[in-house]
């Protein structure tokens, strides 16, 4: 006999919305399209075609490009340059319709709506919840970018606008740059730092994990990408056009987490080289990736609460614990004043930097800021899924404040702080050598002028691979979700596939011929198909909403 204080389960294996009545009527039984079995001691539990299309389709793209090392970097070139250049409009006004989405829902009468029903209660605590969600969004990009970004714009917009032959602007420098200013360099290059680590990005996650959410927890429907179109296509979710969409989704969020691995992999041997004079070369990256692709397995094996969750609250501990160690021991009041400055500058250059039309600063719109969205939207269905699966309970205008606002400030924060120590070591101290290192080593060079530096570096390392390895579990734990048609429970081998090929996938492009260009063409490529349907899920969200109880 069943538990009488647990929700009855829909036929698609999701509890029932409770204290509500908008179950969508459906005769898909959760599963019915699977493929189950053993093979030895290993059980299986697939969707077909989702999980064989797209298994296999990874399995041979690990062996062309091991095998036509040359060849598949020249196609990952070409295909960088015709996405960033020819749809560079498209991403960047994308972003700017999700964000204005989110805003628009938090003021609506639907921001009343709770996810899970009316009486359905939060399932983790707001600690719990914000780790989680903020350990999968953003983690290595952070300590990657964190110092290495503002640098990098402060250096460019210093620098100048320089115009070649043709015309076309060749500077790095957003906008307008500031030749020789130190003081607008700096804060043209934090506004153009924290817009793409605000709004934007959390905007595109909030969507993404909302549809899940709502068309889960509310609608009864299975935890997959294809749900969230039930009110574009009806019953045809469960066909072919069904199965593009979530192969879509599983190709993105591959190529998404492949790229975050392969920066994880440069920056943590390149702390390691600072340190211990670990060599920094391909061979070291390949061996960081599979000892930690091991370590993620032994969090696969452990399961949500017993890996992710651990993993992703000592992480946000050590995190905090490494900010307030660099905003104490920097310059503390310039940081802290920095920060409202900084916001007050994003306001104020959000405008421009969002326009995604007639820009002149077409190395900076295409080489970072589509980079960006492309890699955002890549990382929306893993991300999306996975704060999807933590956030039954909460309001949708709760959820979109705590997925929106919070972690934007929190970005907002580091950056400041990271970003802002490595500038006044430039600008009032002239010390360079973080400005002049390559982008994986510049954090470490500058904690070397802060005190406690060995200390420091190596909290820094340890950082960037536990979120390596958060990531990935995460990741495999999404992707077999999708690949299982939506079963939350299936076989935990399905699972462990799926780390070892994240981990393939990372190697075998950092070991081509265009290494982290390889990462960055591949995820900018599967994020362009996804952003038309991260833009159909807005309006499958407001049709959803719109039949929910308030």
């Amino acid at each position: 006999m069943s538990d009488p204080s647990t929700p009855p389960e829909t036929s698609t294996g999701i509890p029932a919305p409770e204290g509500a009545a908008s179950i969508i009527d459906t005769d898909y039984e959760l599963g019915q399209n699977n493929i189950d079995g053993k093979v030895g001691p290993f059980g299986f539990d697939i969707h077909n075609p989702v999980f064989l299309i797209s298994g296999l389709s990874v399995v041979l793209f690990v062996f062309y490009t091991l095998a036509l090392p040359e060849q598949s970097s020249s196609v990952f070139s070409w295909l960088f340059g015709v996405v960033t250049k020819g749809f560079d409009w498209f991403f960047i006004g994308a972003g700017d319709l999700v964000v204005l989405f989110c805003l628009v829902l938090i003021v609506s009468p639907f921001g009343k709506v709770r996810l899970g029903g009316r009486d359905a209660t939060p399932d983790y605590t707001y600690v719990g919840w914000f780790a989680m969600l903020f350990a999968a969004g953003m983690g290595i990009g952070l300590m990657f970018y964190g110092v290495s970004e503002p640098m990098s714009h402060f250096s460019s917009s210093m620098g100048g606008i320089a115009v070649g032959e043709d015309g076309v602007r060749t500077d790095w420098a957003p906008l307008g740059a500031a030749a020789g200013d130190a003081e607008a360099a700096r804060r043209l290059g934090m506004a153009a730092t924290i817009y793409h680590w605000g709004l934007h990005p959390w905007a595109i996650y909030a969507v993404v994990a909302l549809s899940l959410a709502l068309f889960s927890f509310n609608k009864g429907l299975p935890l997959t990408i294809r749900s969230a179109f039930y009110p574009l296509l009806g019953e045809r979710i469960w066909g072919w056009p069904g199965h593009v969409i979530d192969i879509l989704a599983v190709f993105a969020t591959l190529f998404g987490l492949a790229t975050s691995l392969g920066f994880g992999a440069t920056q943590a041997n390149a702390g390691l080289n600072e340190l211990f004079g670990v060599p920094v070369n391909s061979t070291t990256e390949v061996l960081l990736i599979s000892a930690i692709t091991a370590v993620a397995l032994v969090s696969v094996l452990r399961g949500l609460d017993g890996g992710v969750k651990v993993l992703s609250e000592i992480n946000m501990g050590l995190a905090m614990l490494l900010l307030a160690f660099v905003l104490l021991a920097g310059p503390t009041l310039l940081i802290i004043t920095g920060f409202f400055d900084y916001l007050v500058a994003y306001v104020e250059y959000l405008p421009a930097l969002s326009n995604p039309i007639g820009r002149e600063d077409v190395n900076f719109s295409q080489g970072w800021t589509s980079f960006y969205w492309a890699w955002w939207i890549s990382w929306s269905p893993f991300v999306g899924m996975f704060i999807a699966r933590v956030s039954r309970g909460r309001t949708v205008r709760e959820f979109i404040i705590c997925v929106l606002l919070i972690p934007s400030m929190v970005c907002v924060l580091w950056m400041s702080v990271f970003g802002g120590v490595a500038l006044d070591q430039v600008i009032a101290d002239n010390y360079t050598a973080a400005q002049e290192a390559d982008l994986p080593i510049k954090l470490f060079k500058m904690l070397d002028e802060l005190p406690l530096t060995q200390i420091t570096s190596f909290i820094g390392i340890v950082l960037v691979i536990v979120f390596f390895v958060t990531s990935s579990d995460s990741g495999s734990l999404v992707i077999d979700t999708i690949t299982a048609g939506g079963k939350v429970d299936a076989p935990v081998t399905q699972r462990v596939f799926w780390c070892v090929f994240e981990g393939a996938v990372a190697i075998v492009l950092l070991l081509s011929a265009g290494g982290l260009a390889s990462l960055q063409s591949m995820v900018i490529s599967t994020g362009l198909p996804f952003t038309i349907v991260l833009l159909l899920m807005c309006v499958a969200i407001w049709k959803g909403l719109a039949s929910e109880p308030r």
